[in-house]
């Protein structure tokens, strides 16, 4: 598929799952609490987080390995609901700033709602793509995202942006999917596993690449473990088209790892 339909398909999906009309292959379902834990987020954390920004959309925690400091601004890219973002701005605390970016409509209206209600005032979320941000040159000390680079049909342009909008000295914080190897045909062709983050991510060594080549220096992508967002009995739609495509002997685990990206301009 070409970029504009990809990014469509993408948009359109989150914005379903925005509305609860959607499910999704990376988590989501009643224990979202449960499954933040599973990745990383302590209960101390959770407690920081409305409940409803946790759509269970995570494959990690970047605000951890970002270390963020009172004071800093951070960007979320593909910041969803808010989940990060209100994390984060319980972290940078209220001489800091936290911007969050999102293509989708219904995500970044309902983030602001929930912003709005439990009076987070340190926080804004606007409307964009991660290819092309609304942010200004070096204005930012951090860039954090969370299981959405996988979905860009353009890796390298997102880590030119992100490289151009932080400081001298900015650094990257990313969880993301990542592929240990090659998928088969069938999940490569598969619409909703592109949808789920798993066809559209790469393999680890092309991602430290594309990462390399924006500019960034003291590159480490480390592997923290495997996808851990599809089991064998799950009823979400999406994640059932991609467990189905697996021959009987394989399991996604094969294939899919859970990555940490860090990198500093």
């Amino acid at each position: 598929m070409n970029k504009e339909d990809a990014r469509k398909i993408v948009r359109d999906a989150y914005g379903g799952i925005a509305k609860g009309k959607e499910g999704c292959g990376c988590g989501c379902g009643p224990d979202a609490a449960g499954f933040a834990k599973s990745i990383g987020y302590s209960e101390k954390e959770l407690d920081v987080i409305p409940r409803e920004a946790n759509l269970g959309l995570s494959c990690g925690n970047p605000t951890a390995l970002a270390g963020l400091k009172e004071g800093e601004v951070v960007l979320d890219l593909g910041s969803g609901a808010g989940f990060d973002c209100f994390l984060a701005a319980a972290k940078v605390g209220p001489g800091g700033r936290v911007i969050g970016v999102d293509m989708t409509p219904e995500m970044i209206e309902k983030a602001r709602n929930t912003a709005k209600k439990n009076g987070v005032e340190n926080v804004e979320f606007r409307l964009g793509e991660i290819e092309n941000l609304p942010a200004a040159d070096s204005s930012v000390d951090v860039v954090i995202s969370n299981c959405v680079i996988n979905l860009s049909p353009d890796k390298p342009g997102v880590l030119r942006e992100v490289y151009r909008v932080l400081k001298p000295g900015g650094r990257l914080a990313v969880s993301d999917i990542a592929l240990l190897k090659e998928l088969p045909e069938k999940i490569l062709e598969s619409i909703v596993a592109y949808v789920g983050c798993i066809s559209g991510a790469v393999i680890i060594d092309e991602y430290e690449k594309v990462v390399r080549e924006a500019g960034f220096k003291n590159v480490k992508i480390g592997v923290k473990g495997t996808s851990s967002c599809v089991d064998e009995d799950t009823k979400d739609p999406i994640a059932r088209v991609i467990l189905d495509s697996l021959e009987e002997t394989e399991s996604l685990d094969d294939y899919v790892a859970s990555v940490y990206v860090e990198g500093y301009k």
